[in-house]
């Protein structure tokens, strides 16, 4: 397994000047992969795609940049600050109606799909000790819902309303980043953290070996009240320590997203060189195992940047 985190910098950005490799892209020779913060699933799976693509890309640069993951990806992305990111499906529709107030002052009309990957599950993580048991029981409780407007905090914002409830009913609301949420746990300075990421993401593994948690259901009626891109789903038993059963959640799918700009082959390249690597990607984070070609296409918020439609084609997939 590549040593992934090893590459992470102070200034939260990661230059992979990597070059050479058997195929072209023809009109950009540089690739900004937006992901997210340094302890979830999008920066480790960043760092492996920039690695896939300044190998297999001919004279193509990469760069990892750390983000504060959907919203700021999407929002960099059309002003043309990045070539590809990671976000989260349902902040991919805000970002295409203008939903000012998940983030977005007009509608992105840049954006174009590359590929659905995995999905992201609502994963709601309390201490034991703050007796905290079902999603209810978070009222007059302190919660991090994540980052102020990240894709995680418009996942919160959504069920709290699907749940009849808000974050007045908490006693203290934190926007944090899946990390420091994890060490004002730790610190008994926080009840319990909502972090929408990949299952086995490392800032709750990292809390699960450090004190006794229980993992908190989300009810399946949720994903029914919220519809697409919302999907009941499970976490299933054993993902974290001491946590012995399954317990049911939302899922959302994530996208890999590039701009209109981007020329054709560069595209159809990143496409290409993403599913003839997999393996790769899920040496960086089991989450990649939930990449599947043939669903690639499926469920899209946005078009298919045409490089992309090229590849699926060629698989007959569209």
């Amino acid at each position: 397994m590549f040593n992934f985190r090893a590459k992470l910098i102070a200034a939260g950005a990661v230059a992979l000047s990597l070059g050479a490799g058997a195929v072209s892209a023809s009109a950009q020779e540089f690739i900004n992969v937006l992901t997210g913060g340094t302890s979830g699933v999008y920066y480790p799976l960043g760092v492996a795609l920039s690695e896939i693509y300044g190998k297999n890309i001919d004279g193509v640069r990469t760069q990892v940049q750390v983000t504060k993951a959907s919203v700021e990806n999407l929002n960099l992305l059309q002003q043309g600050k990045g070539e590809i990111a990671f976000a989260l499906g349902d902040s991919i529709k805000a970002a295409a109606e203008g939903d000012a107030d998940a983030g977005f002052a007009k509608k992105l009309d840049k954006l174009r799909a590359i590929a659905a990957i995995y999905p992201n599950y609502v994963q709601v993580v309390a201490s034991q000790e703050s007796g905290i048991k079902s999603f209810a029981d978070l009222k007059g409780k302190s919660l991090s819902v994540g980052a102020p407007k990240s894709g995680t905090e418009l996942n919160a914002r959504a069920i709290f309303g699907a749940m009849g409830m808000s974050y007045d009913d908490l006693g203290k609301t934190e926007y944090l980043p899946f990390g420091e949420s994890v060490e004002l746990i730790k610190n008994r300075q926080l009840d319990a953290t909502l972090q929408s990421a990949g299952l086995g993401v490392a800032s709750i593994k990292d809390l699960a070996t450090s004190l006794p948690i229980t993992v908190v259901a989300v009810p399946a009626e949720v994903a029914q009240k919220l519809g697409a891109p919302f999907q009941a789903a499970t976490i299933p038993a054993g993902t974290y320590e001491g946590q012995n059963e399954d317990v049911p959640t939302l899922a959302i799918t994530n996208i890999l997203v590039t701009r209109a700009d981007v020329s054709d082959d560069q595209a159809y390249q990143m496409t290409k060189q993403l599913f003839e690597h997999l393996d790769a990607l899920a040496a960086a984070h089991n989450a990649a195992k939930g990449i599947k070609v043939e669903d690639a296409a499926k469920g899209l918020p946005i078009p298919l940047h045409p490089g992309a439609e090229r590849y699926y084609k060629e698989k007959g997939l569209l």
